[in-house]
């Protein structure tokens, strides 16, 4: 398999290398979390002349007699080089019983630099401060951007590339299937393994049915409101009798596995966030073909799907605004920086390019705003809003 050095993420190993944190590679199943794993340790031999590499992968046979906490810990102290500089890293940790026992313990020894990655369901953000006694620094995942599916694919024709982009997404395991219909059946057993597998076997979901019937109802609205007691009641009206405390933790599952994003209402005028009506965002598009096939496309939502992962990609807050009771697709804040992005399909007609720019020219405010489309052209102004063709916006960080 060809394999893309992934330098946004890479770099933010390389920079973590002389902090005392315990470092937590975490990401969707299948985004590249082992390959990065493999490209830091090349980095370690390439630079780091007196490193030792503790390099343990769950995923091999070899590391089968690893699998409990006590031998873990002997196995790793019996590699430890005190004339060295000792970096510890497990793949797959959670396959070994009680490993959080051993990592507190090599990490309260002082003696490593210690990086894992694993199954999400069992490193979830809001778990790691109750898992492990020191502080932990999370390096997030995603899938190929559009510009790592051009470098990957050595693209020359920027709007064919995103046409393919659209459809096949960033699931680099997927490219290595030649048919779409291939390339679909992995992503399907992809999502159906983080569903069924890992989120199940966390939370020992008994209505398994439910939770299958909830994720399809979270595909098929990416990018609309939504709230708990609304699906509660969608769902049970067609069968699935629940209520909304069951579907607001099996959403908080499906979001803390990395499967969604949940994306707050942000009113902007009064600048306060908002509590209702929540929206959830595939971690990538090529997911809701997978699930649900290519028939309807719509357009708008899949490339509002995208942006609203490349704005968190590139580290950004992400939010959906309201302002007068019009609706802003995307607030991204990063400390003192606030862009305001409408997102469409075609803005070639002029009752849609009123109906996108109304909101922005609404807000009084200085920051930029901008209308990311389908436009295949160059970047141009329209009364002070920047409008970019998303495969131009794509490509420009």
């Amino acid at each position: 398999m060809k394999v893309l050095e992934r330098k946004q993420f890479l770099q933010k190993l390389i920079n973590s290398i002389n902090t005392p944190d315990i470092k937590v590679i975490t990401g969707i199943r299948r985004s590249g979390k082992s390959k990065l794993l493999e490209m830091f340790i090349e980095y370690l031999k390439s630079n780091i002349a007196d490193a030792n590499i503790i390099h343990i992968n769950y995923n091999l046979f070899q590391f089968s007699t690893l699998k409990n906490a006590v031998a873990l810990n002997e196995y790793v102290e019996n590699l430890y080089s005190p004339e060295k500089e000792n970096f510890l890293l497990i793949d797959e940790v959670q396959l070994c019983k009680d490993f959080e026992q051993a990592i507190n313990s090599f990490h309260a020894s002082e003696k490593y630099h210690i990086y894992i990655t694993g199954s999400n369901a069992f490193l979830l953000s809001n778990d790691l401060a109750t898992l492990f006694t020191g502080r932990t620094f999370s390096v997030e995942v995603f899938p190929f951007s559009f510009k790592e599916f051009v470098s990957y694919f050595e693209c020359q024709d920027l709007q064919q590339a995103f046409d393919r982009f659209a459809m096949e997404g960033g699931m680099s395991g997927s490219y290595l299937y030649e048919s779409i219909d291939d390339k679909y059946n992995y992503l399907n057993e992809v999502f159906e393994t983080l569903i069924v597998r890992d989120i199940q076997q966390k939370y020992k979901i008994k209505n398994v049915s439910l939770l299958d019937t909830l994720n399809d109802f979270l595909v098929d609205n990416i990018s609309s409101e939504v709230s708990a007691r609304s699906v509660a009641n969608t769902l049970t009206s067609k069968g699935s009798k629940t209520d909304d405390k069951t579907i607001s933790s099996y959403i908080k599952y499906l979001c803390s596995s990395y499967a969604f994003y949940k994306i707050r209402r942000y009113d902007i005028k009064g600048k306060k966030y908002l509590a209702s009506q929540d929206k959830y965002y595939l971690a990538d598009h090529s997911f809701k073909y997978a699930k649900h096939g290519t028939k309807n496309l719509d357009y708008g939502k899949i490339y509002e799907n995208i942006v609203c992962m490349e704005l968190l990609r590139r580290g950004y807050e992400v939010y959906t605004g309201v302002l007068y009771q019009k609706e802003i697709d995307f607030v991204a804040i990063k400390r003192d920086e606030k862009i305001y992005i409408q997102v469409s399909d075609d803005i070639s007609r002029p009752e849609t390019m009123e109906r996108e720019t109304a909101p922005l020219l609404s807000i009084k405010d200085a920051y930029p705003k901008m209308i990311i489309a389908r436009t295949k052209h160059p970047q141009y102004q329209y009364e002070g809003i920047a409008v970019w063709d998303i495969a131009e916006w794509l490509m420009n960080e």
